[in-house]
């Protein structure tokens, strides 16, 4: 059984920048009125309380939202999604990337969410608004190529493994490129940490040399604490929607200046 749990890291600086990047591509999407699909593949509680033992313990989201906050004004996306979320679950939580998701769509999209681990599944169920949502106990990245192409065909992929399975790393460049055979037209949007033994490495290097159009963006940070092995973000963006590399690269000076 996987082991992963993201309420230890929720809010940290990896997250302000996929969180940033990811409500940005939402929030262009839905700016037509035709309705979307969104996908995640390794959707997690969706919930955190950045007052939970947790969040404490690590103190990843003191050092990561908590620092960086003022870098989004409040009619930004993310803030939106993250106001939002406060006004009902309190001032202390914050969305993971379903619930920034399930804040910004609007009530024709639909979403589908794989999740694996039993407790996080359970919270995921609970934790979501009522709305067109479909939650999966299977494994992301097949539901990801047996769910497309899908209906309707507008749509974004959100791909954020754990990274637990280090195999991950090798599949997923021919993952990537099965899915955009089937949906040419999707967002696909996937996470990686950059790490200190640069496991990340050849996976990057095979996207940017395989999708000239794509963007790689990747931010640089301290680690969380001594010895941590992750000093970084990398968001890949297929089919990036129109303003995201703005994005990017505000972001790209605002994470230099830490």
């Amino acid at each position: 059984m996987l082991s992963y749990q993201h309420a230890y890291h929720a809010g940290n600086l990896a997250d302000v920048h996929k969180h940033a990047l990811l409500s940005c591509a939402l929030d262009h999407l839905t700016r037509k009125d035709k309705p979307l699909s969104y996908f995640e593949t390794h959707a997690g509680r969706g919930l955190y309380h950045l007052d939970g033992a947790e969040a404490r313990k690590t103190g990843e989201a003191a050092q990561g939202i908590g620092r960086t906050a003022a870098w989004f004004a409040p009619d930004h996306p993310y803030s939106r999604a993250r106001a939002d979320v406060a006004a009902t679950h309190g001032p202390m939580a914050y969305p993971g990337s379903p619930l920034i998701a399930a804040s910004l769509l609007r009530p024709f999209d639909t979403m589908t969410l794989a999740e694996l681990h039993p407790a996080e599944l359970a919270a995921l169920r609970t934790g979501l608004p009522k709305r067109h949502v479909q939650v999966l106990q299977e494994d992301g990245l097949a539901m990801a190529l047996s769910r497309t192409p899908p209906d309707p065909r507008r749509g974004l992929m959100l791909i954020d493994p754990s990274y637990e399975i280090k195999t991950d790393y090798d599949r997923i460049p021919d993952l990537i490129a099965k899915l955009h055979r089937k949906w040419n037209v999707g967002v696909i949007m996937l996470w990686y940490p950059i790490l200190t033994t640069h496991a990340q490495s050849l996976m990057a290097q095979t996207l940017r040399m395989g999708f000239a159009d794509a963007i790689c963006h990747e931010v640089r940070f301290p680690p969380a604490r001594l010895g941590h092995g992750m000093i970084g973000s990398g968001v890949f963006v297929l089919n990036p929607p129109f303003g995201l590399e703005t994005e990017a690269a505000r972001l790209t000076s605002l994470f230099a200046a830490l």
